[in-house]
């Protein structure tokens, strides 16, 4: 078996629960023995889930260390689906991970599964193992070894993430959320953070994006003092990936100190304004920003 294959795997999840935390988002308990090699370097950790289809098993998914290669050789009828989410908690003790997703109207394979599956119902997680040593590159909190504040925000298929960061950091660490959500009652998901002053705000019938774009610029004026703005490679978020993390951005390894980390994940138009904004306008360090464009609005995201 290769180091890859030792670091990160396919694992076989069936359901051991299903809990409806909010009106928007539902906790998927996975079981079983296979489980207990799945590993949590922590943080927002990225993981694949497989969901099967009506037509399409579990059993047609590659599964080798090459397998999004052959993913994309198959004919796009026969695909297993498959879509981005976040560790939420492991238990390796019980063989126990829970993934929380967002549930919204069926507009694919992976809002479908989420709205009918049922305890049994079993998916594929491609995640690192117990084994997983050194850096993880599913994880893209990575702020400096000194950081006076935190700003994370984003829109409800951020929250899981932004979540899990909370519980995560040190109760010294100060800073804002920022979440755009679909429901007033949406906010409960959030566990608390006594460093953290949360602005949580329900989309309701509102123009998209707008709380989570008027909220951070709000923030960041007061989190650091406008500076010289950077100049900003644009990208075209309809025919490319807006992804950036400090340890891709030029000279991120070498950043020790920031007066403020941002994180940004959600809807990729509203990041790309973010980014602008924070890089360009206010002049925060690039190097001290994460933007991750989770998703693109009309269009479905492996």
């Amino acid at each position: 078996m290769s180091s890859t294959a030792n670091a990160i795997r396919f694992f076989r999840a069936p359901v051991a629960a299903i809990t409806d935390l909010t009106p928007s988002f539902r906790r998927f308990t996975f079981g079983g023995t296979d489980l207990a090699e799945y590993g949590d370097p922590g943080y927002d950790q990225r993981v694949k889930v497989v969901f099967p289809t009506e037509t399409i098993g579990l059993d047609a998914m590659p599964a080798g260390d090459d397998w999004y290669t052959q993913w994309r050789e198959m004919p796009e009828d026969e695909r297993p689906p498959f879509r981005t989410y976040t560790t939420r908690q492991v238990r390796n003790d019980v063989h126990e991970v829970d993934i929380d997703m967002v549930a919204h109207d069926v507009l694919g394979p992976a809002s479908a599964w989420i709205s009918r599956a049922a305890e049994g119902d079993e998916v594929l997680i491609l995640a690192p193992t117990t084994a997983h040593s050194g850096v993880s590159y599913g994880i893209d909190f990575v702020p400096p070894a000194r950081t006076d504040k935190l700003l994370l925000a984003g829109d409800e298929t951020a929250a899981p993430a932004i979540a899990v960061i909370l519980e995560q950091l040190p109760p010294e660490a100060t800073g804002v959320v920022v979440l755009e959500l679909p429901h007033r009652s949406d906010a409960a998901y959030l566990p608390h953070h006594p460093g953290f002053e949360y602005r949580v705000s329900a989309r309701g019938d509102g123009e998209r994006h707008a709380h989570l774009v008027s909220a951070v610029q709000e923030a960041a004026a007061s989190l650091v003092p406008a500076g010289r703005g950077a100049e900003v490679e644009e990208v075209d978020i309809d025919a490319g990936i807006l992804w950036e993390v400090p340890r891709t951005a030029k000279g991120g390894a070498a950043l020790k100190s920031a007066p403020l980390y941002s994180w940004l994940a959600g809807e990729s138009s509203a990041i790309k304004s973010l980014r602008r904004h924070l890089v360009a306008e206010r002049g925060v360090d690039r190097r001290a920003v994460a933007f991750m464009g989770y998703w693109r609005l009309g269009r479905a995201e492996n």
